[in-house]
């Protein structure tokens, strides 16, 4: 029982730091500066890994699909599949763990360090709103390059789709995009896009929090770090399913076929 009153107590403490974090965010944003030094950590750092992992999962389904599917007369689907995995799911997913592994993990480290070395506590006694100066920043960053790096990833994941079939099985180009305009849609899009939004807050925020809450010197600072990847990890994955449960619902519930 007392275990399940603290894990309910994390939870609460978690909420309000995400809800303090972004009424700080939406209310006094912090100095460009500083938001512009994370853009460039997560955003621009980021994309050899993330161009390498969109890149060959692209080849490896365009490899797969083909192979599946030639036999059976179905090899001109092999662009859209591609694409409506990359787009949908293997595009948010795959961006989202990578970006957990490179910069949730240094998030966690970073301010996990500062609080056991007592620096948080000394900005807090300099008047200086830790959550304003030191989680916001990444905040804000996280939001805005979660969702054009996992459309940077969807890209190469497509590019790499395309290159296995076409210039490898020689498939024709135009049997290779012609059917992405038909049956690839807004909702898709948006989908993708919705769904990296809400990865990248679960990213920033939990490894934020493990951070803050780091203790027990170096040791603690390792066992912080290792435990909000493997949370950030598990969240991901168990919001994927709900988001794509209430995206469908929500898309049948509006866009129902007559």
């Amino acid at each position: 029982m007392k275990k399940i009153y603290n894990l309910f107590e994390i939870l609460g403490e978690y909420v309000v730091m995400v809800a303090e974090v972004l009424w700080i965010s939406l209310r006094t944003p912090p100095s460009w500066s500083l938001i512009r030094e994370q853009l460039f950590e997560m955003g621009v750092l980021s994309l050899p890994v993330i161009a390498i992992t969109g890149l060959s999962t692209g080849m490896v389904l365009a490899a797969q699909a083909y192979f599946q599917l030639a036999d059976k007369g179905l090899a001109g689907t092999t662009g859209l599949m591609v694409a409506k995995s990359m787009l949908v799911e293997l595009g948010p997913i795959l961006t989202a763990f990578m970006i957990t592994g490179r910069v949730g993990a240094s998030i966690s480290a970073e301010l996990g360090t500062m609080r056991v070395t007592e620096q948080i506590d000394a900005l807090s006694s300099m008047a200086v709103n830790p959550l304003r100066y030191l989680i916001a920043p990444r905040f804000l960053a996280m939001v805005l390059m979660v969702p054009i790096l996992t459309t940077f990833s969807s890209g190469m994941g497509i590019f790499g789709g395309y290159l296995v079939a076409v210039d490898l099985y020689g498939m024709a180009p135009h049997t290779f995009f012609e059917p992405l305009p038909i049956y690839i849609t807004w909702f898709d899009l948006f989908s993708g896009l919705f769904k990296s939004l809400v990865f990248g807050i679960l990213i920033v925020t939990i490894s934020s929090f493990r951070g803050m809450r780091t203790q027990g010197g170096a040791q603690g600072v390792g066992k912080s770090t290792t435990s909000s990847v493997v949370i950030c990890y598990s969240a991901i994955l168990i919001s994927n399913f709900l988001l794509t449960i209430g995206l469908n619902a929500a898309y049948w519930i509006l866009f129902k076929p007559s």
